[in-house]
């Protein structure tokens, strides 16, 4: 499990070092890997500060979105009127570039977390929305004939099995959202941002000192990757039938 990672993170820094060293791309846009690790070695206290500003921006974003997109997959799911009428307009939100609406919240919001966590909740919301109303409409049709045979009723149905059979499809949602999180956070804190990894690289990258600029990349990179796999490790805690009952590749 941590072996191939490994092998293949190897693999990424030969071909950027070997880009870095042949010059293929210009050494100010991007420094060899080495000018990268020696600017977080530079500055590791400020670096991980910026780190945890936009961990916890991604956090509460994320947190936001996923209890804000459960409860509407589960409106769009219960009812027909409810989903046709709400559907487009979802689909056209989600279609708005959101880098677009960031000067508007910082006009509407003002600075700091506020526009930064809307960000993050415009860009991970919609995916959420839709695997849970897709999980919940989407029931094995044995396992409802099962229900119908028991007199069961609605709620039994879906406490016992509409939601624990639509637990997989809702985890392919949050999945698709947590990088979303990373990206919004970061492109907030482009626009609004007072601190954080998004405000280094703007700020770094704008004085030219774009090894730093890098560095904090790789921590947006390393944050994402780590929150993504801590919910994989939650997923499969908490659907443990899910690999019993499917196959594998």
């Amino acid at each position: 499990a941590a072996l191939l990672p490994a092998v293949g993170l190897l693999i990424a820094l030969a071909v950027w070092w070997l880009a870095a060293r042949l010059e293929l791309v210009h050494p100010a846009a991007l420094p060899p890997p080495g000018d990268v690790l020696t600017a977080f070695v530079d500055k590791p206290i400020q670096m991980l500060e910026y780190t945890g500003d936009t961990t916890l921006e991604i956090l509460i974003g994320f947190a936001l979105s996923v209890a804000a997109g459960i409860l509407l997959g589960l409106a769009l799911a219960s009812s027909r009127l409810v989903e046709r009428m709400f559907t487009p307009l979802l689909v056209a939100v989600n279609a708005v570039p959101k880098i677009t609406l960031g000067p508007l919240l910082v006009v509407a919001l003002g600075w700091g977390q506020k526009p930064i966590l809307t960000m993050v909740f415009l860009l991970c919301f919609f995916p959420i929305v839709l695997s849970t109303a897709t999980g919940l409409t989407t029931t094995p049709a044995d396992l409802a004939e099962l229900v119908r045979s028991w007199n069961a009723s609605r709620w039994q149905a879906f406490r016992k099995v509409r939601f624990p059979a639509a637990l997989p499809q809702i985890f392919v949602g949050l999945k698709v959202g947590m990088p979303l999180a990373a990206i919004g956070a970061v492109i907030g804190e482009f626009q609004a941002g007072e601190g954080g990894l998004g405000y280094a690289i703007q700020q770094y990258a704008g004085v030219g000192d774009t090894a730093t600029a890098w560095a904090a990349i790789m921590l947006v990179a390393l944050a994402s990757i780590l929150l993504y796999s801590a919910l994989v490790v939650i997923e499969r805690v908490a659907l443990p039938w899910v690999r019993e009952t499917t196959s594998s590749r």
